[in-house]
């Protein structure tokens, strides 16, 4: 049975379709809270595969938030060790400072439903899917490219939107994960920010989710479910 650790940073970003999958696929699931990486026992530091979430901190700020350091190299020895990784949105932005890219701001925070545009290796990868179908963004921050991976989605705020660094790692600034009734979650979890942004209100946000997310929930499956065996395979 294939072990799996999902790194949670605040409790309403959850692994949405993933646990579907993982449950199908009779996966064992242990879902731990970043702040407290420091109490695992040494058998929970070494899954098959190594999920980290999303979360409302930046991937450099390590100095208001020193668990981040803990997570890094949790991270690194994961990577080095051949284990199967995904890294959502925070996630990726771990995952690309671990591969040694810059983390940082981005020019204007990226919030909503908008499709994604494909590279040439990304229309031959498992988000080949995704093509015409929106995807929720809730990002401000940004990265650089790591070297020796591979870009494989941009929107036009944001150019760098997924890569795979070989076939066992992948990272993802968007939500593929979420469904309808996580939504409602996040509504509440993101209030602040949702408050804080002209001409944003929850009402709408709740109108597109609840279209897009429908749609994009087959879909979604379809993606991890094809990045799991490719990942997994020998």
């Amino acid at each position: 049975m294939k072990s799996v650790c999902v790194i949670q940073h605040v409790p309403f970003e959850t692994p949405g379709v993933l646990s579907d999958i993982f449950l199908e696929k009779k996966f064992s699931v242990k879902t731990v809270e970043a702040p407290f990486l420091r109490e695992l026992q040494e058998e929970d530091l070494r899954p098959d595969i190594l999920v980290v979430m999303g979360g409302p901190i930046g991937a450099y700020e390590e100095s208001s938030y020193p668990f981040l350091m803990d997570e890094l190299k949790w991270i690194e020895r994961h990577l080095a060790g051949g284990g199967v990784f995904l890294g959502i949105c925070l996630g990726s932005q771990l995952l690309a400072r671990v591969l040694g890219a810059r983390v940082y701001p981005g020019k204007e925070k990226e919030i909503g439903w908008c499709p994604l545009t494909l590279s040439e290796a990304g229309q031959s990868s498992p988000l080949k899917s995704l093509e015409g179908h929106s995807v929720l963004h809730w990002h401000g921050d940004t990265f650089d490219l790591p070297e020796c991976s591979i870009l494989l989605a941009s929107t036009q705020s944001y150019p760098n939107q997924a890569f795979s660094f070989g076939k066992r790692v992948l990272g993802l600034q968007f939500h593929l994960e979420v469904t309808p009734r996580d939504l409602e979650r996040w509504y509440v979890g993101h209030a602040s920010e949702i408050s804080g942004i002209p001409d944003m209100d929850v009402a709408s946000l709740r109108m597109q989710g609840k279209k897009q997310a429908g749609e994009l929930l087959p879909v979604a499956r379809a993606v991890f479910r094809e990045w799991l065996d490719g990942a997994l395979t020998p």
